[in-house]
């Protein structure tokens, strides 16, 4: 009798370049595709997947295989460890077996960073990311929006690629604000969004990173529940002040009850810190209704 594995929710797909189109002054596309591609899962909204890169000298990546490839991995000596970095998916065409990703060009000098301002068609790479052969939630999607309410969406440039995908999904009747802070003025792109949805780019410049960012998720957040009577806090904020330091920064709620406002936010750690500080405890947000997403964290290199 033949026994066949069951299909996991993720798998380890062996990718080359297809295409790399430079969309402003700090954000790459890169469009991927394989001879498996077609089975990649088109979920949308803010899909988190794993890109695994080449080590200086390498055309591929070699991973370990198995089901505890990941472990493996980890226990490899660190020249030999391919670098491995968490990305949102920007569009999925499983017809065509493609997956487009969208990179900021930072100016860390990391290994993500080098990677995306060389490449070229026909590199090759691995991706991590969702069967969908798999009958069941894949997970890494975090956009949990209740039926009703306004939309809260903000975040800074490594935020935009999934915002971007969360508009293009959003139901036509949706409403709300979106804001993204980027470093210059030229990264401001197209954004398909419903038209109840308004989407305002904020230009960095030489300024710090979130100065625009905060002041206007404060000034946006004042007049979304100007005329809201905002219901009585049930859950605890006790935690509102995590140590992005000692602590990942990640909080999606599973159920978000009836709220006049639902917030997403995402990108440097200490500034989304600051962002929910403000909507939960100063607001009074139930904190149930905003997922907060620290994505890295200045001065630190990016976690797998």
């Amino acid at each position: 009798m033949t026994h066949t594995l069951p299909i996991a929710p993720w798998r380890l797909f062996t990718v080359e370049v297809r295409a790399v189109r430079r969309l402003s002054p700090s954000f790459v596309r890169v469009t991927f595709t394989g001879p498996d591609l077609d089975r990649f899962a088109d979920n949308g909204y803010d899909q988190r997947i794993k890109l695994a890169l080449p080590l200086p000298g390498q055309r591929g990546v070699y991973l370990p295989e198995g089901p505890d490839w990941y472990a493996r991995w980890r226990n490899l000596p660190e020249h030999r460890r391919n670098p491995i970095r968490t990305y949102t998916v920007r569009a999925v065409r499983p017809y065509l077996a493609e997956v487009d990703v969208d990179l900021v060009l930072h100016g860390d000098g990391g290994p993500a960073t080098r990677w995306a301002r060389r490449v070229r068609p026909g590199d090759e790479i691995a991706i991590l990311g969702p069967d969908a052969g798999y009958g069941g939630d894949h997970g890494g999607v975090e956009f949990r929006p209740p039926s009703t309410g306004c939309l809260l969406l903000a975040g800074d440039e490594t935020a935009v690629p999934a915002i971007g995908a969360i508009c293009e999904r959003l139901p036509l009747d949706a409403r709300g604000r979106v804001l993204l802070e980027v470093p210059e003025t030229a990264d401001a792109q197209p954004l398909l969004a419903p038209p109840g949805v308004e989407v305002t780019w904020l230009s960095r410049g030489t300024g710090d990173h979130g100065s625009q960012l905060v002041a206007a998720v404060a000034t946006v957040a004042g007049e979304l529940l100007a005329d809201v009577a905002i219901p009585p806090v049930t859950a605890p904020v006790t935690d509102v002040d995590v140590d992005v330091d000692s602590e990942i920064l990640w909080e999606v709620p599973d159920e978000v009850p009836p709220s006049p406002l639902y917030a997403w936010l995402a990108g440097e750690a200490g500034m989304i810190r600051t962002l929910r500080r403000h909507l939960v405890a100063e607001r009074g947000v139930d904190r149930r209704a905003v997922a907060f997403m620290g994505y890295w964290r200045l001065g630190r290199s990016h976690d797998v």
